[in-house]
């Protein structure tokens, strides 16, 4: 380095915690960028979904993510992987995007 100290490293502890806070920030700006669509758009999201995405909204900012089990989802992440589905289908709905299937139909080769 050119000038004076060098720069201190990380601890792995701090670098977990910088993990956390970016997928929290992630998740929110996700969940908001979905409510801004469906208000924005004139699309009218069911009862479920808004209550959805206010109450794993609400449990990110309390806990830092929307999930207990460590099955459902990764460690570092806020949501887990079902949640983000539904987050990114509220966001095509609010769009205005088809709905992608999760299935493939088969087609037959003969």
């Amino acid at each position: 380095m050119a000038f004076g100290k060098t720069p201190k490293r990380k601890t792995p502890k701090q670098m977990r915690e910088a993990e956390r806070k970016h997928a929290r920030r992630v998740a929110l700006k996700a969940l908001r960028k979905a409510k801004k669509l469906a208000d924005s758009g004139g699309v009218t999201l069911s009862d479920w979904e808004g209550e959805f995405l206010g109450s794993v909204e609400e449990r990110i900012e309390k806990y830092g993510r929307a999930f207990g089990d460590p099955e459902k989802g990764s460690l570092a992440s806020s949501l887990s992987i079902r949640q983000s589905v539904k987050v990114k289908e509220i966001v095509a709905k609010a769009s205005g995007k088809p709905r992608k299937s999760r299935f493939r139909r088969r087609t037959s080769h003969t």
